[in-house]
């Protein structure tokens, strides 16, 4: 890997930063598909590209959601409660997410979620012209809990995502504001990221002449550029997001959702 490819990488984990603590989400929308053009580019197979870009991503969260969740713990914009009753549930999908990566067609679970997340998306922004609020606390039963809860980290680690863009979306449908709503969906991301990195360190067969420095299907090269600017990018990302009118950060929000969702559809269809 070049100089300019590693430093390419930094900045993307810089910027990839800033969104994980503004919206609480991991940064892994913007991170996998720079991961894919840089290994693609030095020569690796598509299909071995995407899986390393995935678990790669998956590992740089684990650095993105500490630095968040420091940041928006300050402001007391984390519901622990909440975030406790979901971990098993995040930690068991998000495992099941990572060994079901290597064998699951990719292309198409990026077009359901894509299209899951316009839908989502349009719903917040409808939520912001004068409908109001579900009442704080109103969540579903706890099963209920623990089966959104896993297949949130699933399909986090099965796409290299923190588990953010969903879980902000749903804990506002459950009454959070939409602050406390992306700091506890930044803990989302690393109680996902823990255990779906351990997944995809599982030694694969890999080509290590194109990608050398690899445990599993993690590059450690790649892990360490994109990490090292997400560690400054998410807690300025977590400031900004204290900062900001609630609506107007919902806005934000589902705006940056559906542009996403729409990029992950093309992705899906036009490959």
């Amino acid at each position: 890997m070049t100089l300019t490819a590693i430093l390419v990488l930094v900045l993307t984990g810089l910027g990839a930063g800033f969104a994980g603590g503004l919206f609480g989400i991991g940064g892994g929308v913007v991170i996998v598909p720079a991961l894919y053009a840089a290994f693609t580019g030095m020569g690796m197979a598509e299909d071995e590209a995407i899986k390393t870009a995935i678990a790669t991503s998956m590992a740089t969260i684990i650095v993105t959601s500490i630095r968040s969740v420091m940041r928006h713990h300050r402001h007391d914009n984390v519901d622990w409660p909440v975030l406790k009753a979901w971990m098993p549930g995040l930690a068991v999908g998000a495992v099941l997410g990572s060994v079901f990566a290597r064998y699951i067609d990719g292309q198409v679970l990026t077009g359901i979620f894509g299209a899951g997340l316009i839908l989502l998306a349009t719903q917040r922004l409808m939520s912001t012209r004068g409908h109001k609020q579900t009442q704080e606390g109103a969540l579903p039963s706890q099963p209920a809990q623990h089966g959104i809860a896993g297949a949130v980290g699933a399909f986090s680690s099965l796409l290299g995502i923190g588990g953010g863009v969903i879980g902000v979306l749903l804990l506002t449908q459950f009454g959070r504001s939409v602050h406390r709503a992306v700091g506890t969906a930044a803990g989302f991301g690393l109680v996902i990221a823990i255990p779906g990195t351990l997944g995809y360190l599982w030694p694969a067969a890999t080509d290590t002449e194109v990608m050398p420095w690899r445990i599993g299907l993690v590059s450690i090269v790649g892990f360490l550029a994109i990490a090292s600017g997400t560690f400054f990018g998410a807690p300025i990302g977590a400031s900004t997001a204290a900062k900001l009118d609630a609506k107007l950060l919902t806005r934000i929000f589902a705006s940056y959702a559906a542009l996403t969702g729409i990029l992950m559809l093309k992705e899906a269809v036009f490959g």
